[in-house]
């Protein structure tokens, strides 16, 4: 269903808070439809990214260690993303 969102598990580093609530982000608006927040669906978008975030965090923490680490890079370690997010911030 979701097939975007990169394994964060066995990352080395391991995935940051940020990387994490940007796969829960990515999931929320997968499973609700909801590509842009409006008012009417703001609190309770919010409300769910921040419950996968913490769900996931707690999962990732639980896990054993990974053997390998995962085949993909997460988007936000890709260069090119941190190259378009700096430019955002300049």
């Amino acid at each position: 269903m979701c097939r975007n969102i990169t394994t964060l598990r066995g990352l080395e580093p391991s995935a940051t808070a940020e990387e994490i609530e940007a796969a829960a982000r990515q999931y929320v608006r997968k499973v609700s439809g909801v590509q842009s927040v409006s008012d009417a669906t703001r609190e309770p978008f919010e409300q769910a990214v921040a419950e996968v975030t913490a769900t996931t965090t707690r999962l990732l923490a639980q896990l054993p260690e990974r053997r390998q680490p995962p085949r993909t890079v997460p988007p936000l370690r890709r260069p090119e993303v941190q190259a378009r997010d700096a430019a955002k911030r300049a």
